[in-house]
């Protein structure tokens, strides 16, 4: 108890003897913002500054906390933390009975070091999977112990999208089998067939677990190519391993082995069904593609260790200042946990998440101070969310979805910070998702007047719209998106911010090497603050509540939440 008292003294410390910035950066057109931000917002937009993120970045991400584990000390000390920021801005609480904190129910599942993973042909040997290198899988049902011995059938991409007149099931009864299927969705370059090179949600391996579940399957394991997944095996294996965290169950169906094999022991599978892997991925592209039993039997064994435990949701609000208004919200949200320390690990062990997601937690927390000194406050009320388990499937952002400060329907927009890395100063921004909303005219017309170009995806293929909080909060019929710098920035060319993308990628996203290091820029995390800033209050002030486009995927949603 006392460490942790420690810990969150520095913390404080940090903040608080910042020395004063005499000159904070302005955004380079200043004076464009006359015609639809009053003084007051543009002159608390003024006041964003770089080092005041940096030292929240510093000390999120410190090993004192220990990665920020969702149910361990570190992840609590974080929530404390911004919380504790909120009350000193002088935010109002707007968690649970008048706390800053939402308790979000949950249980961390540890598979047991006895379970067993094994592939067993018709005819021929079996093979038993070594975790971590040739597998990863939980057992979501939070049994303390499932057995599995169950045919395993090949489906596909295994997607149902009427829309798109793709069906991978075709009618087939699944129920008690295992899933053996594709990460990703079928590739194409037509924006009106599975959004052409951008990836849908049926394409996420958390669709594809909830499909397969909702066939009555006992299992689903996908397939890991790296040029698929969009990331490599030490991604799945990091994010897949140890403690993982689950909202309690609430009655949908849930899959007794939720797995994912490399793609070597694919291979495996494969010739022991007599297929070739390269044949069946390329069949699976066709809408003809029929399931394929594969004579072999998944023989399963999972052992659980069960711990009961409850996280929690930072929520502060600033009241609007319109009284027929500000009973409507903004929402900014940003997930500060991250994969904690894992003890099996030789070496460095703590995942500390500098960039994943301390950096989008220093950028909420400097959007609350900013709007908690403007000298005027906006017509609707502004919220601000920061959320937990989101490393674990979006799991904090998902219960603030059904269990929002206020009702979804009066909640006009929700804006997200996520992994925004601090490399100079930003000559464009990634808002993917706003062109999606009404409110895309505004976007427009706010990065015109920062003199950002926006730049579409530059990895659409990545699914990234489904990979961040502000899905969660889309998929109960709020209009989302997440703020992001683009790939150039002053004084480089494109390739080097691909580059810097890349690298990171490759050698630090999900991985202990996600840290803090003094001398980076955070030129362009105050960038995408003050962006974002100015977008928020411009929705807070719009005469008409912000809503998705004709025929999006979310509309019915937003129908159904604001008829509630």
């Amino acid at each position: 108890m006392l460490m942790g008292r420690t810990i969150f003294v520095v913390g404080l410390l940090l903040v608080a003897t910042l020395p004063a910035q005499q000159n904070p950066p302005k955004p380079r057109a200043e004076s464009r913002f006359s015609s639809h931000l009053p003084p007051a917002a543009i002159a608390a937009l003024q006041s964003i500054r770089p080092d005041s993120i940096e030292a929240h970045v510093r000390f999120l991400s410190h090993d004192l906390l220990e990665g920020r584990g969702t149910g361990q000390r570190g992840g609590d000390i974080a929530a404390e933390y911004i919380a504790t920021q909120f009350a000193l801005y002088g935010l109002k609480p707007a968690g649970d009975n008048g706390s800053y904190l939402q308790k979000v129910p949950m249980v961390g599942i540890t598979p047991g070091t006895d379970t067993r993973f094994t592939l067993v042909p018709s005819h021929g040997q079996k093979l038993d999977l070594k975790p971590l290198d040739d597998y990863v899988a939980y057992d979501q049902t939070q049994q303390a112990e499932s057995n599995v011995e169950a045919e395993i059938v090949y489906v596909g991409y295994g997607i149902e999208a009427p829309e798109y007149n793709w069906d991978d099931y075709k009618g087939v009864d699944v129920k008690g089998k295992v899933l053996l299927m594709l990460v990703n969705e079928p590739p194409s370059d037509d924006p009106k067939f599975f959004a052409g090179k951008a990836l849908t949600y049926y394409g996420r391996w958390v669709y594809k677990y909830e499909e397969a579940a909702r066939k009555g399957a006992v299992g689903a394991i996908l397939i890991h190519k790296t040029e698929m997944a969009s990331y490599g095996w030490d991604v799945v294996r990091n994010s897949f391993s140890g403690e993982k965290s689950f909202l309690k169950l609430d009655g949908t169906p849930k899959l007794k082995a939720a797995a994912w094999i490399h793609l070597d022991i694919a291979h495996k599978l494969a010739s022991s069904a007599g297929m070739d892997l390269d044949k069946m991925m390329a069949d699976a592209t066709s809408r003809d593609f029929k399931p394929v039993p594969l004579h072999i039997r998944l023989s399963a064994h999972m052992t659980s260790n069960i711990r009961p435990l409850t996280s929690n949701n930072v929520i502060a609000v600033l009241q609007g200042s319109d009284k027929k208004l500000n009973d409507e919200g903004i929402i900014y949200t940003a997930h500060y946990d991250h994969f904690g320390i894992r003890p099996e690990m030789a070496g460095d062990n703590i995942f500390n998440g500098a960039m994943d997601n301390a950096t989008g937690c220093g950028i909420l927390m400097e959007i609350a101070r900013a709007y908690s000194e403007a000298k005027q406050k906006p017509r609707r009320s502004i919220y601000f969310a920061s959320v937990t388990a989101e490393e674990q499937g979006l799991l904090g952002s998902e219960y603030l979805g059904k269990h929002p400060p206020i009702p979804a329907g009066k909640i006009s927009l929700d804006l997200n910070y996520d992994d925004i890395m601090p490399l100079g100063a930003p000559e464009e921004v990634q808002v993917s998702g706003a062109e999606r909303t009404t409110f895309y005219p505004a976007v427009q017309a706010a990065a015109q007047d920062f003199r950002f170009k926006i730049r579409p995806d530059a990895r659409p293929e990545a699914g990234h719209y489904y990979r961040s909080d502000h899905f969660s909060l889309a998929r109960v019929g709020i209009p989302s998106f997440s703020i992001n710098e683009g790939m150039k920035f002053k004084g480089h060319d494109e390739a080097w911010g691909l580059e810097k993308d890349a690298d990171y990628t490759a050698h630090h996203y999900h991985q202990p090497s996600d840290e803090y290091h003094p001398g980076m820029d955070y030129t362009s995390d105050a960038a995408m603050a003050r962006f974002g800033f100015a977008l928020g209050w411009d929705a807070a002030s719009q005469a008409r509540l912000i809503d998705w486009k004709k025929g999006d995927e979310f509309e019915a949603a937003r129908r159904a939440s604001q008829s509630q």
